[in-house]
């Protein structure tokens, strides 16, 4: 048998990248990613994985830590050292950054949108706002997924891995939900999943179990909850109370149907419909486009400040929820299919647009379609700083200024990364000018 001693590195880590590990270069210039790191330090690592441009590592040691380094929290986290290479890790998966002060946890997340702008984007000097944070970063998720193991126990995956953890505490579940994952109990039962959500604002809560076999089992339960059952085939079935969620958004309420979208962070969820509110400053003539506009959570809340809304859902059961939030108005239009498919065929001229695409962010053909109609402004809410910077670059090209990119942060904790960014078309702008001129 032939030994490969293991290759270690001594690296000052130099930034926190999308991924949420940190980043140095060794004495080659060949950048090394670190998980459980922070930039900042100085650390021993081992290089567990080597590619063309870069390589992989397990932290080994922290020489020198970064001020920002705190102890997590919760008992499930990841520990700082990671386990020797090839063992299996039982820390969850769940959050990324316990270990980092929250106040540098924001800090990193702008820059980490800078440098997606900067490095993707083309666009060094794109104007990005300070991350909005929460006075408590904790208990916020109104929504978790878990999967059962054998004994029935409720787990989260293991960093980087298959592996299932089972649960005793989770800091990030609200407290709706902490009493339903702590009344929960499964053992025995044949579940793959369970799904637990929340309405925080109508104290409504829901439990989707993820079954085996499409016949739905009987069940009885003493507390006030919803319970549906999702089939092997995916179909929802209502098996106890309401067949959907309800919460409420700024004043105004939503349905939830358990197939369909929402944002995690309900307060933060709201500073998102207001940051979208003041970069469209909505005109009473205006008609509005929700691309890929889920339950109508940021069209529905601006519909009264606008002549007209057009809302784009792929999402049937989304499009059905929208529609039933919409009941007492007048002015909407529902059009169900993928945003790329369908806005390319609108006749309608739009004069704004907030669009909240999934993390691929929006389609080329979409974007194409959307730059022809040239709407005076849109607000792009984005999950994902890599394929936002991308498609800003397309719409600056297209005759778009970008005016303001705001990060908020709806999951403290982890290295995700949610932000508005406000674009007003370059005619608009000059009009504005021009007429300011004249005055």
């Amino acid at each position: 048998m032939i030994n490969v001693k293991p290759e270690t590195l001594n690296l000052k880590l130099t930034s926190m990248t999308q991924g949420g590990e940190a980043m140095g270069r060794d004495e080659t210039g060949r950048v090394v990613f670190v998980p459980s790191a922070i930039a900042g330090e100085t650390v021993v690592v081992e290089i567990v994985e080597t590619r063309k441009n870069y390589a992989r590592a397990r932290l080994v040691e922290i020489v020198t830590p970064a001020p920002a380094r705190v102890t997590p929290r919760c008992a499930h986290f990841a520990a700082p050292l990671a386990l020797p290479a090839g063992q299996a890790h039982a820390a969850c998966g769940g959050c990324q950054w316990q270990h980092i002060a929250y106040a540098a946890q924001l800090e990193f997340k702008t820059e980490i949108v800078r440098e997606q702008f900067a490095r993707i984007g083309k666009m060094p000097d794109a104007p990005v706002r300070a991350t909005l944070g929460m006075s408590d970063p904790w208990q916020y998720r109104n929504h978790a997924q878990f999967q059962l193991d054998a004994a029935g126990r409720l787990c989260f995956r293991a960093f980087e891995s298959h592996t299932l953890v089972p649960i005793r505490e989770c800091h990030l579940l609200h407290p709706l939900l902490a009493e339903m994952f702590h009344e929960l109990d499964l053992a025995g039962m044949d579940f793959a999943g369970a799904t637990l959500r929340a309405g925080i604002n109508t104290r409504q809560k829901l439990l989707i179990l993820e079954g085996r076999d499409d016949e739905p089992p009987e069940l009885e339960v003493d507390e006030p909850i919803s319970i549906a059952y999702q089939t092997p085939a995916g179909d929802i079935v209502p098996l106890i109370g309401k067949d959907a969620l309800h919460e409420e958004l700024r004043g105004r309420a939503f349905r939830i149907s358990p197939p369909a979208f929402f944002q995690v962070n309900t307060a933060m969820a709201e500073t998102l419909i207001d940051l979208v509110a003041q970069f469209l400053a909505p005109q009473p003539s205006d008609v509005l486009l929700d691309a890929f506009g889920g339950v109508g959570a940021f069209g529905l809340s601006l519909a009264s400040q606008v002549a007209r809304v057009i809302l784009i859902e792929e999402n049937p059961f989304a499009v059905d929820d929208a529609k039933a939030n919409a009941v007492e108005l007048e002015r909407v239009e529902f059009q169900r299919g993928k945003v790329e498919d369908l806005l390319p065929k609108l006749k309608t001229q739009v004069d704004l647009v907030v669009a909240d695409p999934p993390r691929a962010g929006i389609a080329a053909p979409a974007l194409a379609a959307l730059i022809a109609h040239a709407p005076r402004a849109l607000a792009y809410v984005s999950c994902d700083p890599a394929t936002l910077a991308r498609d800003a670059r397309t719409l600056v090209e297209g005759g778009y200024r970008l005016q303001a990119v705001q990060p908020v942060d709806l999951f403290p904790q982890t290295y995700h990364i949610e932000s508005v960014s406000w674009f007003e078309h370059s005619q608009n702008i000059q009009s504005a000018a021009n007429n300011a001129n004249l005055r």
